[in-house]
């Protein structure tokens, strides 16, 4: 994801899911969503990078494809450089998302950069006593983790507005936040077999089944935000998700080496990793290197551990709720949801 400057120096800092006084921090008790409806109203926000008219459109096209009715927020369309918007107006329309009772859910357009930025200033106390549907992924891993790990709140790693909505990613997307049903079962390589990439390809590191609760996201967003309080936390006997995008193995190689030193990967459960797929000219070159390296920085863990879950950068998209207990079962290439993510 080329975030360079997100991602320096955070591995000399504290263990993550501690106080700077080493004790561990009070998690909030999970708060359940309530399930999107047929008609629900959307609201559609820019927290991160802003996207042109004509995608605009398309995003807006998507959700009434969907069966919702889109709101889009007061400073979503605006252009800030390479964000949305002043950090300002990015939070005011966040913040009015959450607030309006006539909005069910809040959908973020795109990713890109500056979702950190906001997090020292969200009012953590209005989510929780709103809680609603909030779906987006890449930059969105840092609300997800921030409002996860201060309200407790289920949200959901998945397509942002602007995403291809092929029946895969719709139907997984709508079977989680909108007709949910327990336990729900994905084959994790499901969707891979017909792509001729390398990077398409389901790939068992470390055998196995696990049970946990899911947490994770884009690997950058979770490199760049250790040592921060947003950061990964009490991992212990979780199923860990991590995805990425274009970036070349010894990126790859960095961020998982700081994911390693500032938080106890041995204490999760079991890891699941979605396509690494690299776009550049490179790419078939690349392939086997990142999956080499993958191996050596995850797999003498001994955890469950399995490539190609069909997550993030990928217009088949699954949608994982942060949170709730599932069993990941490497053997059987599966994830499987043992709870409903919504109420």
């Amino acid at each position: 994801m080329n975030r360079r400057d997100l991602i320096k120096g955070a591995a000399a800092l504290p263990l993550l899911g501690q106080t700077m006084t080493g004790k561990s921090a009070e998690r909030p008790k999970l708060i359940k969503p309530k399930r999107l409806l047929p008609g629900d109203a959307v609201g559609l926000i820019a927290p991160a990078s802003g996207v042109t008219a004509e995608t605009w459109e398309r995003a807006i096209k998507n959700i009434e494809d969907l069966g919702f009715k889109p709101v889009v927020g007061k400073f979503a369309r605006g252009i800030n450089g390479f964000l949305s918007g002043t950090d300002k107006e990015r939070l005011s329309d966040l913040h009015w998302a959450f607030s309006d009772p006539a909005i069910k859910a809040v959908w973020c357009v795109r990713g890109g950069g500056g979702a950190p930025r906001l997090l020292p200033d969200i009012d953590y106390s209005l989510i929780r006593k709103n809680p609603k549907i909030l779906i987006g992924f890449s930059d969105i891993t840092a609300l997800h983790l921030a409002i996860h790990q201060n309200c407790g709140l289920v949200t959901f790693h998945g397509p942002v507005a602007s995403s291809q909505y092929p029946d895969y990613t719709k139907g997984h997307l709508l079977n989680v936040i909108s007709r949910p049903s327990s336990p729900y079962k994905i084959g994790v390589s499901e969707f891979n077999m017909a792509k001729e990439s390398p990077f398409y390809r389901t790939e068992v590191i470390n055998k196995g089944k696990c049970r946990g609760r899911l947490i994770g996201g884009n690997l950058a967003l979770l490199s760049a935000l250790a040592g921060t309080k947003y950061a990964l936390a009490d991992l212990k006997g979780k199923i860990l998700f991590i995805e990425e995008v274009n970036e070349p193995p010894y990126r790859i190689d960095r961020m998982l080496t700081q994911l390693r030193q500032s938080v106890d990967l041995r204490a999760v459960a079991g890891i699941a990793l979605g396509v690494f797929e690299d776009t550049s000219a490179s790419a078939g070159k690349t392939a086997q290197p990142v999956l080499d390296v993958i191996k050596d920085r995850l797999g003498d863990l001994g955890k469950p551990l399995i490539y190609g879950l069909s997550l993030g950068h990928i217009r088949d998209n699954i949608t994982i709720p942060y949170g709730i207990e599932a069993e990941l079962d490497v053997d059987d290439a599966t994830l499987t949801y043992l709870e409903s993510a919504v109420i």
